[in-house]
């Protein structure tokens, strides 16, 4: 500690002998600074709880998980890993002066493999371990039940993804467009709801690219997300999507709420479901109308984050 003291001591007295000196030469006011910081530094690293800081960081660093063509689940992205961020973590428990567990400060490492990186293929959810959730809401019909579902979204301040027909997009732009003023993503969902598995490759492609073409008129963007109706594809389906820059998205939950279940049977089905990562598919119906949101509430309660398709397939932890 006396050597320390000493070496502030010779500091403070080159910088008030700078600051008397009418001659000013920055030069010389920069080389204090860099002086001053090196002695900074080197008091923080002979500090014992920037030792401690240091020595602990390897127990709560968490190895990135790549991406993967899962058997079951297909395409299936990975997870950022995490290192703790010494200097960062210092300066929060400097103050207090003892180590914390709770003021670490953690900068995130990208996997070596992405999504980008892996071959065409479906995807079903989010990494397995991503506590956050992702609804699809596949529209071709039930526009009269669009309007309230958003108010819904709005005032519980949650995002989805609407999957939306090209037809009904033309049809029905003004809605279109609220849809993506409101900040939830649009994503496409064919041109007139076919069999996307017995169409032609030429019948896929224009499928897919009409839409996009009629999405982009109204919106000013291009759907990167592809929703088949019925669930229906096969390899070309994928592959055609893959060429047009898109990813095949499916689901790992469903409402049925085609049936036009009560809204007590479509949430325990949804309830006794959800999981981390999970793609809630559902449609503009009068259940999901009266039940999104207690829906989202329960889903909320059980510690899941909702957000987009978007969000939901980031590597961010």
């Amino acid at each position: 500690m006396y050597r320390y003291r000493i070496v502030h001591i010779i500091v403070f007295i080159i910088i008030v002998a700078i600051s008397f000196n009418n001659d000013y030469n920055p030069f010389i006011v920069n080389d204090v600074k860099t002086f001053s910081n090196s002695i900074e530094n080197v008091s923080k690293q002979e500090d014992v709880l920037y030792k401690e800081i240091k020595q602990k960081s390897s127990e709560f660093a968490v190895s990135p998980q790549n991406a993967v063509i899962d058997e079951i689940w297909k395409k299936t992205p990975g997870r950022n890993g995490r290192k703790v961020n010494i200097n960062k973590s210092y300066q929060q428990m400097k103050e207090k002066g003892v180590f914390d567990k709770s003021l670490l400060v953690y900068d995130q490492v990208p996997p070596k493999v992405t999504m980008e990186d892996l071959p065409p293929a479906p995807i079903y959810r989010g990494h397995p371990e991503k506590q956050m959730v992702a609804f699809l809401i596949n529209v071709s019909w039930g526009t009269e039940y669009i309007p309230n579902i958003l108010k819904t979204l709005k005032e519980q301040e949650v995002k989805a993804t609407f999957f939306i027909e090209g037809k009904w997009a033309k049809d029905n732009a003004d809605l279109v467009k609220m849809i993506d003023e409101q900040g939830h993503t649009i994503g496409n969902h064919a041109y007139n709801h076919p069999a996307m598995e017995r169409l032609s490759n030429k019948e896929i492609r224009e499928q897919i690219e009409q839409t996009n073409d009629i999405i982009k008129a109204i919106t000013g963007k291009t759907p990167k997300w592809f929703a088949p109706p019925s669930g229906g594809f096969n390899d070309q389906v994928v592959k055609i999507a893959d060429e047009l820059n898109m990813e095949t998205i499916l689901w790992s939950v469903d409402t049925i709420d085609w049936k036009n279940p009560t809204v007590s049977v479509m949430m325990n089905r949804v309830m006794s479901k959800i999981h981390p990562g999970a793609m809630v598919l559902m449609h503009p119906t009068n259940s999901i109308a009266q039940g999104l949101k207690p829906l989202i509430q329960n889903i909320k309660k059980k510690g899941y984050r909702i957000g987009t398709v978007d969000s939901l397939l980031t590597e961010e932890r």
